[in-house]
Formats: C-alpha cells, structure tokens, sequence
C-alpha cells in the first residue's frame, strides 16, 4: 500500500469534509496555483503538474459515526514555522469525519486555532493551506530559487546548510504576509513604545488574519476559541476565550507576541506577550473546563520533550529550546490522569455514603472535586529531523512547511489507524493516553 500524493495544477476542487463513502487506501491531495481554486495541497512554482509518490505503509480511516465523547478537542500548542505540521494533523482528522467542537492554540497554535474555529468546515484546510503558502513564499521575490518538489534532498549536511540560509533571509527580510523588519532598525533608534519595542512589525499579520479568518464566525459559537497569552504587567496566563470574550485579530496576535522579535500586543489597556512565555501549551483549560464532559483530546506539540543528550554547543542550545517550549505536556497529562483517577474514586465513595454522612461539610467539600467523566488523550508530536537546527522555529522555506504538514498529516492517520484512540475506556481506567508519534531520529 502506498500513500501517493499528487501533484496538479488543475481546478477540481476536493473538499476535506465528510465524505459518503470510506476513503480508499490511496489519498490523492488535488493542489492549484496560488490565488486560484480552493485546494488542499502544495503547488509547484514552476506551473508544471507533477507527482511525487512516498511509499508507506499508511491505511486511510474514516468515521462513520462520532465517538462517544461530549466534546472533541484540538489542543495546539506553540512553534512558530513548525507549526504546518498543525495543519497536517487538522487534514487528517478532518477528511476522517473528525470535527472538533474545541479548538485552544497558543502562538502559531492560536494562529491555526483561529483559522480552523473561523471557516466553515469545507473551507478550513484550503484557508489553513493559504496560510501556510503566504508566509513560505520565497522571500526574495522573482530573484529566489522555486521549490521544486520533485527534488528531493538526501544529504544531512545539503540540507541543513539550505535550511539555514533560508533561516537567514526570514531574520533579514522577514516573512510574507506576517512579519517585516522594522524600518529604522531598533539598533539604531530606540522604540520609545511598548508596541514598537521589538526587531519586526506584525501589521502585515493583522492583515492576513482579517483576510482569512471569519472572527464573527467565531464569535457566534459554531466551535469554541481559545488563545493563551501573558498578561506582562501581572506574568499571569491569560485565556482569550469565545465564551467569555468577543475575539478579533489582536486576540491571536497577542498569544504570539513574543520578544524581543514581536511587540507587546496592547487590548483594553493590558500589554500581552506569547503565551509561551508561561506555558505553551493550552491542554489543561480542555481538561479542567467545566461542566466537564467526556473528552477526546488531541494535544499537538511542536517540541519534544524526550531527546538525546548534546554533544556540541549548537545541539545544546537547540536542546535548551525544546525543554522549555515543551512546556512538560507529558508530565501534565500525568498529573491529570492521576487526578481523575481520585475524582472518580470520590465520585463512587459519595454515592455508598449514608445521608447523614453526605450532608456533613467535608463530604460536601469533597463533592465539588467528585467528577465521572472519562478521557482520551492523543498526543501528536513533532519530531524535528537531524538537518533541523536551532532556527528551525523560524526557518518559513516552503520545501520545510510542506515537510512539516506532510510529518503531521502521517502521524495523524497513523494514530487514527488504531481503533482504540477512539474508543470510550472504562470508569476505572478513567483516562488513557496515546503517542504514535514518529520516533525521533537518532542522533
């Protein structure tokens, strides 16, 4: 069986949506040119149909039925260019019949979030792919090199060396439709503002989101928002949330202000950086909301926190950045589990209770922790390959975006391969967790 994906230029337009009939083995992603038809590939830049087959082992899934959870939520946590591999998992999970009906990001994860919670179901992968292509347009204009997809780069060395040079243009130039650098440079002439004390400008961002993202859609309640940003007066995390704000683009800009590169986002008086400058991961408002329901949660990490241990300065200083965007999901998910476990525990105690026992004030106080519902929790993570460096997080090539989305489409309709991720477990069991992630490459 194979995984083949094609490469077109033509108009015939193949929503991700549900679909009558189960998907054959074989996905063929249909693409067009920039601008042109709604699509849901990559477009080669030299107006050639072509194709590219990768051999797998990969058996597309389709659900029929929604599983039995109350909610379904898809947790994205923060990255910057890593964050197509996002968008890949939203594909997979999206031609699988797999909605959300929650959708919480920090960063680029809120970035997605809101393209994903602002579109109609048929236009949120063309609008997630749109994106991706803006911000990984050659920087360089008419004068850089087109990515060619049917060259395939083998050599670790080739391909981290383009990788950087690539890394420098996005530090020199910045990045399409969402960055710029700042003009007079900041070395030169000291901002005088909080929303200039930074080394680039994200107006052109604010022009993309209001051009690709329906915030009134958003705003009606279709699929709940989240975004997390740090509120940089208090150091507190601070969740923008549909149900509790009315969201707009400087919402989602402010989960991804972080310095020195990004200005504080300024919203009703309050100055906001990255919400990953506390945690960059949104997991634990899903799994602590209330009422609570019976939840499948998909947590898609752009950082590992599992690694190898470094051998050189540059490997170090990359090793220094995964620990501390990796935001310790794992031990989160543990924590929770554990957790849930002795809420139920207490759930069950209280019900043998006699009546006198109930009404005393600490049965009472245990019965504000009492919770039943049940969890599964699929971790999807990315696991950067050896040629990936430390500028990996703003590396925006478009040969890399393309490899990250495909790395996140696999790993989703690989994790959806097994039967029981969408399986209801038991009261006693309480919680499970999976990672059929990819493993990471050795060292």
């Amino acid at each position: 069986m194979s995984l083949e994906i094609r490469i077109q230029t033509d108009c015939f337009v193949r929503a991700a949506v549900a679909r009558p009939e189960p998907p054959t083995s074989v996905a063929k992603v249909h693409v067009f040119p920039v601008g042109g038809c709604p699509t849901l590939g990559f477009p080669p830049t030299t107006g050639k149909p072509q194709t590219t087959s990768m051999p797998n082992t990969l058996k597309r899934h389709y659900v029929e039925q929604r599983p039995p959870f109350g909610r379904i939520a898809l947790v994205l946590q923060g990255g910057g260019a890593l964050g197509s591999y996002q968008a890949g998992v939203y594909q997979a999970l999206a031609e699988a019949n797999l909605h959300p009906d929650w959708v919480a990001g920090i960063s680029i994860g809120s970035v997605n979030a809101a393209l994903i919670a602002g579109n109609a179901p048929e236009k949120r992968v063309e609008k997630l792919q749109e994106f991706w292509e803006a911000v990984s347009a050659p920087v360089l204009g008419p004068f850089a090199i087109d990515y060619d997809p049917s060259i395939q780069i083998t050599d670790s060395a080739a391909h981290r060396l383009l990788n950087q040079t690539h890394a420098l243009l996005t530090l020199l130039y910045g990045a399409p439709q969402f960055f710029t650098p700042r003009v007079p440079t900041p070395f030169l002439f000291p901002p005088s503002s909080p929303n200039t004390l930074s080394y680039y400008d994200v107006a052109p961002l604010k022009v993309t989101l209001e051009r690709l993202v329906d915030f009134d859609r958003i705003n009606a309640g279709t699929m709940r928002f989240s975004a997390g940003a740090t509120n940089v007066r208090t150091g507190d995390l601070i969740c923008f949330d549909s149900t509790t704000h009315r969201i707009g683009p400087d919402h989602v800009i402010a989960s991804g202000s972080l310095p020195p590169g990004f200005p504080t986002t300024e919203i009703d008086g309050e100055y906001y950086w990255d919400g990953g400058c506390v945690s960059n991961t949104p997991l634990q408002w899903v799994l602590e909301a209330r009422p609570s329901l019976d939840t499948l949660a998909f947590q898609v990490d752009l950082w590992g926190a599992v690694g190898q241990v470094p051998r050189d300065f540059m490997h170090a200083a990359v090793r220094e950045k995964e620990l501390r965007f990796s935001s310790r999901t794992l031990t989160m998910t543990d924590q929770y589990k554990n957790a849930q476990k002795l809420r139920l525990a207490i759930a069950q105690l209280l019900k043998q209770l006699p009546a006198e026992l109930r009404n005393r004030p600490e049965a009472k106080l245990l019965a504000t922790q009492a919770d039943e519902k049940v969890c599964n929790i699929v971790h999807l993570i990315y696991h950067s390959q050896r040629y990936e460096g430390f500028s990996k997080d703003f590396e925006f090539s478009r040969r890399t975006m393309v490899e990250h989305w495909q790395a996140g489409f696999e790993d989703a309709v690989r994790s959806l391969s097994h039967p029981e991720v969408l399986q209801r477990p038991d009261r006693l069991e309480a919680v499970r967790t999976f990672d059929y992630s990819k493993t990471a490459p050795a060292a």
